[in-house]
C-alpha cells in the first residue's frame, strides 16, 4: 500500500490510512494551536494551517466513525498560560468553521437551511465581514463600568489581563449613552496597524532588543505582558464584533444590536455588508480579497453570521463552533528551502515520525526550519533525501508539511533515507501493522519516550494542570527516579526536601511545587479521564464518557465489561454519540492490559475523582440524565436541533432502543425503534409531546 500523505485524494484513502491521517493532524493541530495561543509565536500561516484543518474535516466527513475524541473539530484554542489568573467564559468563546471556496459557503447555507427548515426560496440574510489577525478578547462591563478584561484562552477559560486592556485608547472604561444591560460582555479583536508595527520594530531594533516577525505576535505578546506599563507603550487597537453573556438581549438582528455597541462607544470591525446569497457573500470575498493590500491591518479571510438573533440561538453550536457563522480563509503561501537532516522522533503512543531539519527560511513574516514527513511511505513517494531542494507549505502546526522535492536541484551523491525498524530512544523492535502507515515502537512503559510523554500529558493544562511540574522537570525526575508512574508525583510531598537540593531548586520552589500538586489531588471525572492518555481518547470524548458513566467506578466496570463483545456494555458504548468502534477498541485494550489497571488502582489511591458537573441550566431540567431516542421525521424542528436541544438540557442521546433507554421521540414512520420501545415498555412521546416537556 502506498500510505496516506497530505496530497493524496480523500476518496482514494482506506480506513486504515484515514484513521493514520487523523492521528496525524490531531497531534500538529494541537501543537500548532499551542504555539499560536499561548505563546504568540505561530510558525506557520492562518491561511496553511487552515489547510490542516480542513483535510481533516474532509477526512471525517467521509470516515465518520474515525473521528478521534481530540479532534481538532471538537477544540477551541488552547488552555490559558502560567502567569495570569483564570478566568471563566460564562458564554464558551468559540472558534469557526472555515470555508475555501464556493462550495464550501453553499454547503453551509445549505446546512442552515436544513437545520432551520427553510424553504430555498425563504429569506436568509447574513452579514458579512473582514476576519481581523489579532487576539481575541472579551471584556465584561458591570452597570457600564470595565470590570475585566480576558483573553480566549481554551474557550472555556481565559487570561485576566484587565489591567493591560485599560491601557488601550479604543476600549471605553465606561459606556456611553444609555439602554446597555447591567452586565454586558463585549467580544473583539485586539491588533496593531501595519505603521504602528514597523515604528515598533524600529524601537525594538534601536534599543537593542527583538524585532517582532509579524503584527498579530506583536499585539499578543504586548496585551500578555505581566507588566502593564509594557503594554501601555504598545500602538494597540480594539474592533469589537461580538458579545458573550448579556443580562438583557442586545436586539433582533446582528444589525441592531451592532448599531447599539456603536452608540455606547466600541469601535466596530467592518466594512460590513448584509448579504442575501451566496453570490453576495462570494463578491464581498472577492472585493476584501481585492482591498487586503491597501487595509491597514491584517486580515486572514472573511467572516459570514446568520443576522437574525433567534435564528442563531435555534442553531446553537456543534463542538468548538456556532452553526450559524464560518470564517471564509484567504490561500496558503509556499516557499523552497534544503534538507539538512532526518531524524525520527518517537511520540506518546509509540509512533515513529520523521522530521526534516531545514535551512531556516522565512515563509509568510514566520521563520520555519522544520518540516514534517509524516510516515516512511511519504518519504519513499515524494523521496525526500539529505541534501534535496524541497517546496515547503505552512500547513501544519510546529512542524510544516514539504509539499515536493525539487528534482533539478538534486546532488549526484544524495541517498535515499533508510527508515529503522528499531526505536532511536530505546532499541526495541519498531513495527507496522498491517494495514497501517504508522510505524510504532514496541517498547511500551520501557521505553523513556513513551514514558515521559505519557508523564507530560498526565501534568498538562487540559489534565491534571499542575503548575510548576514542566516538561523539563519531568524529564529530569524521571531520569533520576523521582517519577515513574502518575501515581509517584502524587507521592513528592514525601521527597520534598530532595527537591529543594536540587540544581536550580530551593525550599521555597520546591514548596511551592507540592502545593501546587496537593491543590490537584481532586479532579473532574472528564479531566481525569483524558489524563490517562488513552489513545483516540481526548477532551471532548472523555467528557461524553465522564456523563455517560457518571464516576470512575462504574466507567472503569462497564468497560471491563465491554471486553466482550457481545455484551450490553460494549453495545452501550459504541451507541454513545461521538464514539465509535474505533474509540471502543482503544478503550477495551487500555483496560485489558494488567498493568494499566494496577497504575489506576495506584492512581485512585492518591487522588479523588469528581463526577462532570451537568451542562448550564440541566439542573433544572426534566430530561437530564435521561437516555433519549429520536426516530421518524419530525416536523417542527430538524433531527440535528432536537439531539442538540436534548444535549444542552443534559440528556443522553444514543441512536439505538435498549432496555437503558428512558424516552423514545416518534416522529413520521417511525420504525423499528418505536416497536422495540414499545415492547420494552420504554416511554415513548410524539414530538409534541417532547416539546411540551422540555418547554419549547
Amino acid at each position: 500500500m502506498t500510505g496516506e500523505t497530505p496530497e493524496t485524494p480523500v476518496e482514494a484513502l482506506s480506513e486504515a490510512e484515514a484513521r493514520d491521517a487523523l492521528a496525524r493532524l490531531a497531534a500538529e493541530i494541537a501543537a500548532h494551536d499551542r504555539r499560536y495561543y499561548q505563546d504568540d509565536a505561530p510558525t506557520v500561516s492562518d491561511a496553511a494551517y487552515d489547510a490542516l484543518r480542513r483535510r481533516n474535516a474532509e477526512i471525517e466527513a467521509r470516515f465518520p466513525d474515525l473521528v478521534r475524541p481530540d479532534s481538532p473539530s471538537t477544540r477551541v484554542g488552547a488552555a490559558p498560560a502560567a502567569g495570569f489568573a483564570k478566568v471563566a467564559h460564562a458564554v464558551p468563546m468559540l472558534s469557526l468553521a472555515n470555508a475555501f471556496d464556493a462550495a464550501d459557503i453553499e454547503e453551509f447555507l445549505a446546512r442552515i437551511r436544513r437545520f432551520l427548515r427553510l424553504d430555498d426560496d425563504a429569506p436568509l440574510e447574513l452579514t458579512a465581514e473582514p476576519k481581523i489577525d489579532g487576539l481575541s478578547c472579551a471584556l465584561l462591563y458591570e452597570k457600564g463600568a470595565l470590570a475585566r478584561g480576558a483573553t480566549r484562552g481554551d474557550g472555556t477559560t481565559g487570561e485576566d489581563i484587565t489591567a493591560n486592556v485599560r491601557t488601550i485608547a479604543d476600549i471605553p472604561h465606561a459606556l456611553k449613552g444609555t439602554g446597555y444591560p447591567d452586565r454586558l460582555e463585549v467580544r473583539g479583536e485586539i491588533f496593531m496597524t501595519h505603521r504602528d508595527f514597523a515604528a515598533l520594530n524600529e524601537r525594538q531594533a534601536a534599543a537593542g532588543k527583538p524585532v517582532f516577525a509579524n503584527p498579530r505576535n506583536a499585539a499578543a505578546g504586548s496585551v500578555r505582558q505581566l507588566d502593564p506599563s509594557v503594554t501601555e507603550g504598545r500602538p494597540l487597537r480594539f474592533h469589537a464584533y461580538a458579545w458573550g453573556e448579556v443580562s438583557a438581549p442586545l436586539g433582533a438582528t446582528l444589525t441592531e444590536a451592532r448599531d447599539r455597541l456603536e452608540s455606547w462607544g466600541f469601535t466596530l470591525n467592518g466594512p460590513t455588508e448584509l448579504c442575501a446569497s451566496a453570490e453576495a457573500l462570494l463578491a464581498y470575498y472577492d472585493a476584501i480579497l481585492a482591498a487586503r493590500p491597501e487595509m491597514d491591518h491584517d486580515i486572514d479571510g472573511t467572516v459570514y453570521k446568520v443576522d437574525r438573533l433567534d435564528w442563531q440561538e435555534r442553531l446553537g453550536t456543534v463542538s468548538r463552533a456556532p452553526r450559524w457563522a464560518i470564517a471564509h480563509k484567504f490561500p496558503a503561501e509556499r516557499a523552497r528551502t534544503v534538507v539538512r537532516e532526518i531524524d525520527i522522533q518517537v511520540g506518546r503512543t509509540g509512533a515513529l515520525t520523521p522530521v526534516a531539519h531545514l535551512d531556516p527560511i522565512t515563509v509568510g513574516g514566520v521563520v520555519v526550519s522544520r518540516a514534517t514527513l509524516h510516515n516512511e511511505d511519504e518519504i519513499k513517494r515524494k523521496d525526500v533525501r539529505v541534501g534535496d531542494t524541497v517546496v515547503i507549505q505552512r500547513a501544519g502546526d510546529v512542524i510544516p508539511q514539504i509539499v515536493e522535492m525539487v528534482a533539478d536541484k538534486r546532488r549526484a551523491d544524495a541517498a535515499p533515507f533508510v527508515f529503522p525498524d528499531r526505536c532511536p530512544e530505546c532499541d526495541s523492535l519498531a513495527v507496522r501493522p498491517e494495514g497501517e502507515a504508522v510505524r510504532r515502537c514496541t517498547g511500551g512503559l520501557v521505553c523513556p519516550a513513551q514514558a515521559v510523554e505519557r508523564l507530560r500529558h498526565f501534568v498538562g493544562r487540559d489534565a491534571f494542570d499542575i503548575e510548576g511540574l514542566g516538561a523539563k522537570h519531568v524529564v529530569a525526575f524521571r531520569r533520576d527516579g523521582l517519577i515513574e508512574t502518575p501515581a509517584d508525583i502524587f507521592r513528592l510531598r514525601d521527597r520534598e526536601d530532595e527537591i529543594a537540593a536540587r540544581e536550580g531548586w530551593g525550599a521555597q520552589s520546591a514548596r511551592n511545587l507540592i502545593a501546587a500538586i496537593e491543590a490537584r489531588r481532586e479532579i473532574a471525572f472528564g479531566r481525569f479521564i483524558y489524563a490517562l492518555g488513552i489513545r483516540q481518547v481526548g477532551r471532548t470524548t472523555a467528557r461524553l464518557l465522564a456523563r455517560r458513566y457518571g464516576d470512575l467506578a462504574a466507567w472503569r466496570q462497564a468497560m471491563e465489561a465491554a471486553g466482550d463483545r457481545e455484551s450490553d456494555a460494549y453495545r452501550e458504548l459504541i451507541d454513545i454519540d461521538g464514539i465509535g468502534p474505533g474509540v471502543a477498541e482503544e478503550l477495551i485494550e487500555f483496560f485489558a492490559e494488567a498493568h494499566n489497571r494496577e497504575a489506576l488502582d495506584d492512581l485512585a489511591r492518591e487522588v479523588t475523582v469528581a463526577p462532570l458537573a451537568a451542562p448550564a441550566g440541566a439542573d433544572a431540567s426534566p430530561i437530564a440524565g435521561k437516555t433519549v431516542v429520536f426516530t421518524g421525521s419530525l416536523e417542527r424542528m430538524s433531527r440535528d436541533e432536537a439531539k442538540a436541544r436534548a444535549d444542552a438540557l443534559g440528556a443522553k442521546v444514543t441512536g439505538s432502543v435498549s432496555k437503558k433507554t428512558d424516552i423514545v421521540v416518534v416522529g413520521a414512520d417511525p420504525g423499528s425503534k418505536a416497536k422495540k420501545a414499545q415492547e420494552l415498555g420504554i416511554e415513548i412521546l410524539t414530538e409534541a409531546e417532547w416539546l411540551e416537556l422540555i418547554g419549547a
